[in-house]
């Protein structure tokens, strides 16, 4: 794959750096990225990785924009509420990048319809809400041998870890929650507040995170970080990391 001189132009600041460079560029256009849910991370996730030069998106949400999600959920407007997501999303990309390519799927994610949603993906970005989604997507990302970011964000902390189950002593997300959270019993946004630019932070983050693993072997700035939980904090304002463990009798990547 070459780039186009329009294209040369548009990722000029990309390829620039050295930790990226055209190998880099050219490699993030041929990449095919999921992101589950379009929400508060999904939102500037999206938004990054698109700025990004990825070639290929696969957009998955069941919802439908309302008028409390502009406080954080970026790419709508007030025009979007009542529409859903997706559709609102592919819209979005369509504005901004129109050879992007993109499929969608506005049916609710779940342990039956997942592998087919990610089949081919070269990276799953999930930002949902609730640990039976996150876990659902999990399991089918280790099946499918695909590599998972998860993030999620709520009142003034994020988290956003890179995931490999798939891979021979590398932990899953399951490996870090267990098999207590299947039921859907996260408290919501709505019951504890959010702020805005916290999930605007994470989704950010995550979405450099994402550029990460897509350029492993590729480029110097390509260090995927298995394993590795990173805890965003709005109050002090910091981070700190963590490292997940792989559990040897973890239903979703053990033995």
């Amino acid at each position: 794959m070459t780039l186009t001189p329009a294209r040369l132009d548009r990722f000029a600041r990309h390829i620039v750096l050295p930790e990226v460079g055209g190998a880099g560029q050219v490699a993030l256009a041929g990449r095919h990225v999921a992101l589950i849910g379009l929400g508060g991370i999904g939102s500037p996730a999206l938004q990054y990785l698109a700025a990004a030069g990825i070639g290929r998106f696969t957009l998955v949400d069941d919802d439908v924009v309302d008028a409390s999600n502009l406080q954080r959920q970026t790419i709508f407007t007030q025009r979007d509420v009542g529409h859903g997501k997706a559709t609102s999303a592919r819209r979005w990309l369509a504005n901004f990048d129109e050879v992007l390519e993109v499929s969608l799927s506005d049916s609710r994610i779940k342990s039956g319809n997942a592998p087919n949603l990610i089949e081919g993906c070269d990276l799953v970005l999930d930002g949902t809400d609730n640990f039976a989604t996150r876990l659902a997507v999990s399991d089918a990302c280790v099946q499918a041998g695909v590599p998972l970011l998860s993030a999620a964000v709520g009142r003034f902390q994020g988290q956003v870890g890179a995931f490999a189950g798939h891979l021979p002593g590398e932990a899953c997300y399951r490996c870090f929650v267990g098999d207590a959270f299947d039921a859907e019993d996260c408290d919501t946004c709505a019951e504890d507040g959010m702020l805005g630019a916290m999930a605007g932070w994470t989704g950010s983050f995550a979405a450099m995170q994402a550029v990460r693993v897509l350029l492993e072997g590729v480029s110097r700035f390509g260090q995927p970080m298995w394993g590795k939980l990173h805890i965003l904090d709005g109050m002090s304002p910091g981070m700190r990391t963590l490292t997940i463990a792989k559990d040897p009798a973890c239903r979703g990547c053990g033995l």
